[in-house]
């Protein structure tokens, strides 16, 4: 009998992920009501199977991951919550998001309380894709094995402790080195635009940081995610002030993604954005 999965949702990481499970023998169902019809092409292409309803997921899976914008994390799990509750079946769930560890812990009383088996995940890495992909699902939960059979499926599942909560807070700092420098280096460049010093600035970094000049051709990227990263950037600084550090630095990188997200930019999708655009037009249109 094949091992079978529940995705939700099926977006540019999920759809990705689930092709590679699909593609290693598992099956993988979703529900697709009320979804865009790029998801649905997603879902299709990915070689996803339509669950009717989310007590139907839950009868038909072995497991259920949620990978989706941090912002709907919590609603979902307490939706699949009641549907674990109503069928009377002690499911994984999986929450894959980029969440604090404060949001993790809601997400996984709501589903223990249900009567469904919580597992704490944060993934690092873009969507897998190729022989060899560079993406990491890191999970943490008492029972955090149930995910760990992912690993016979294409996916690199690593389990770091047994606290719901730890994997969430590891994929929190690690967005706020990558997401976070991101944030940092698309202000101070448009800064320097409308001071009229971006090539000055250029040329500097040139000279004293070149390692820094290179890494820029990476913000091209970032508008067709900024609107997805406004959340998590908000995870981060509640992950920072319930350690008691200050939440205003990535506070500060949320609004700098909201506004990039407010550029007809922020309009392209993976697919279709402009590779060809160089980063000096990219923080003219910004600046402007």
């Amino acid at each position: 009998m094949s091992y079978i999965v529940g995705l939700l949702s099926p977006w540019d990481m999920g759809s990705a992920v689930g092709a590679r499970i699909v593609g290693r023998g598992a099956r993988v169902f979703t529900c697709l009501e009320g979804r865009s019809e790029r998801t649905k092409r997603l879902a299709e292409a990915a070689g996803l199977e339509s669950a009717a309803s989310l007590e139907d997921l839950v009868e038909r899976c072995d497991l259920i991951i949620s990978i989706m914008v941090p912002s709907e994390a919590l609603g979902a799990a307490q939706s699949v919550a009641e549907a674990v509750k109503s069928v009377g079946k002690a499911l994984p769930y999986t929450d894959c998001n980029a969440i604090a560890p404060s949001t993790a812990q809601q997400i996984g009383a709501a589903i223990v309380d249900a009567g469904g088996v919580a597992i704490d995940a944060g993934i690092i890495g873009g969507p897998p894709r190729g022989e060899t992909p560079n993406t990491r699902f890191y999970a943490s939960g008492p029972d955090a094995s149930a995910f760990d059979q992912l690993n016979s499926y294409g996916v690199d599942v690593r389990v770091i402790g047994e606290e719901i909560g730890q994997a969430s807070g590891l994929k929190m700092c690690y967005a706020a080195s990558t997401k976070g420098t991101a944030a940092l280096m698309l202000e101070l460049l448009i800064a320097a635009k409308r001071l009229n010093l971006y090539d000055a600035l250029i040329d500097e970094f040139g000279l004293s940081q070149q390692a820094r000049l290179k890494s820029l051709d990476e913000l091209n990227g970032v508008p067709s995610k900024s609107r997805r990263w406004i959340g998590e950037m908000e995870e981060i600084a509640k992950t920072f002030d319930e350690v008691g550090l200050t939440p205003h630095t990535f506070a500060g990188a949320a609004d700098m993604f909201r506004h990039v997200g407010g550029n007809a930019l922020a309009d392209e999708t993976p697919e279709n954005r402009n590779r060809d655009r160089t980063v000096e037009e990219l923080i003219r249109r910004l600046a402007h």
